[in-house]
């Protein structure tokens, strides 16, 4: 006999766990499988984001950026420190912990919301009957009323450098180096590659990033992406345009292993480069990997993600999908807000999602972040728009914090002067871009912010400046013409 829900959610990653708690107080009887177990083979929560992504890999770049910090900059501040060192095991034992507090975290929200969690491997069958294989091996048929896909995403592997799980690594082996290595080679410079080759550069790796696109960060508006190399080439990462990988190999220097990696640079030209550990960072695919029967009813799209209209609803009645296993960018965020809008809709609620307004954040140092469309966007739409844009050195606050790297680029439609785009390369641009984010949501003008009140001194001037700035009206620095 089959147990009955009113929801099962197969993940319990960001989309998953919110999808469950929300659906929960909601009043729907709801379970929620996971297949991720600690080290010594218990079921946790949380799925890729909280084990081996988002909240460690910030806890990796929390710990180096105050070693760096610590070693190359307290001195401006009168501050004398000697002797500065970094012990690694000390620090992944800290990120371990965070990842276990998280976790037993999420545990805590499904006990209080009573969510049941299930711990195994979930296959969706016909009519939303869900085989779940549990840790154990055993086997059991479950049925709702509805069924959410939360399943995630995995690293994308390539042939000409596969993992070995000790030289050559994905995203995740790269959270688990036990030392600093002296050469760190990365394979791609798009986000998951910044974040990662910040980490161990900061400690002390030198650090070369091999990306395959000829623009730096091709998704963000060039003016800041640019202005972003220029930042990060100065903390000492050689990013390297244009280069395709074209093969890979294992040798001994020493008599310690090394990979030698083969090259096209950007003017067609062979070059190798011999690394001690090497990340493949070359993007993420949806993990459908058995996820789904022949009989689901569920279709995927050419891709390989599943297909799903505006509402998340997939080919088959009943049948969900969230975050990074659909369309769209793979922003945990987006995907827990996705759990949101499914689960109320479920529950008979009209909610529908904003998908013109999702933050995207770098958290390199410092913090790249956009939200809405970019000028290069806005050009090939031929839409009419302003620009104003405002440094961090002419702010008080980032000087007095020695922080005064990067800009906030405001974007404004030329007609009406409605907010179309925001993107920050600076001090708490994850922060700051929230604001106009949430500005965005109620169709504020540029004006509109304008006109606000800003604390004195803090970051988030900048934002006010870059809005005065569309107008030729910013105080602070000298006011380019306005655009025609």
């Amino acid at each position: 006999m089959s147990t009955k829900y009113d929801v099962i959610v197969i993940g319990s990653g960001p989309a998953g766990y919110v999808a469950a708690i929300r659906a929960a107080q909601l009043g729907l009887k709801t379970a929620c499988i996971e297949k991720w177990k600690d080290k010594g083979g218990k079921g946790i929560n949380g799925g890729t984001c909280l084990n081996v992504g988002c909240i460690p890999s910030k806890a990796l770049l929390d710990s180096s950026h105050k070693f760096h910090d610590a070693r190359e900059h307290f001195s401006i501040h009168g501050i004398t420190t000697n002797d500065v060192n970094i012990d690694v095991p000390s620090m992944l034992e800290r990120k371990n912990a965070i990842v276990k507090q998280m976790a037993n975290g999420v545990a805590g929200l499904f006990k209080a919301n009573k969510v049941t969690p299930l711990y195994g491997t979930g296959k969706l069958l016909a009519g939303r009957r869900v085989q779940l294989t549990a840790n154990d091996g055993t086997e059991q048929i479950l049925e709702a009323e509805n069924v959410i896909l939360a399943s995630g995403s995995l690293p994308v592997n390539i042939p000409v450098a596969p993992l070995d799980s000790d030289v050559i690594v994905d995203s995740t082996g790269a959270l688990e180096f036990q030392e600093v290595p002296e050469r760190l080679g990365v394979i791609g410079a798009g986000v998951i590659g910044l974040e990662l080759g910040s980490v161990w550069g900061r400690l002390g790796s030198k650090v070369v990033l091999l990306e395959a696109m000829e623009l730096f960060l091709s998704i963000m508006d060039q003016q800041v992406a640019k202005e972003s190399n220029k930042i990060l080439a100065k903390q000492g990462l050689d990013i390297r345009l244009g280069c395709r990988v074209t093969g890979s190999e294992i040798k001994q220097e020493n008599g310690k292993k090394v990979v030698e990696v083969t090259y096209t640079d950007k003017d067609g030209n062979e070059a190798k480069e011999v690394f001690d550990k090497l990340i493949v960072c070359v993007g993420r695919r949806p993990y459908t990997d058995g996820l789904l029967a022949e009989d689901s009813g569920v279709k995927l799209d050419e891709r390989g993600f599943i297909y799903v209209n505006d509402l998340c609803s997939t080919s088959a009645p009943g049948v969900w999908a969230v975050g990074d296993v659909v369309r769209g960018p793979m922003l945990a965020h987006k995907g827990s807000e996705e759990g949101v809008m499914v689960t109320e809709r479920i529950a008979g609620q009209k909610t529908v999602m904003n998908y013109d307004i999702i933050p995207n954040v770098i958290y390199t140092h410092p913090e790249i972040a956009a939200v809405g469309r970019t000028e290069e966007q806005l050009k090939a739409d031929g839409e009419p728009y302003n620009v104003g844009v405002f440094p961090f050195v002419a702010i008080g606050r980032a000087v007095a914090a020695n922080e005064q790297d990067g800009m906030v680029k405001m974007i404004a439609h030329a007609e009406t002067d409605r907010i179309l785009g925001c993107h920050i390369v600076g001090p708490s641009a994850a922060d700051l871009v929230q604001q106009v984010a949430i500005a965005m949501e109620f169709g504020s003008t540029a004006e509109d912010i304008g006109m606000t009140v800003f604390g004195h001194p803090t970051l988030s001037e900048a934002v006010r400046e870059a809005a005065l700035a569309v107008a030729g009206h910013a105080i602070h620095i000298p006011n380019r013409k306005k655009r025609k």
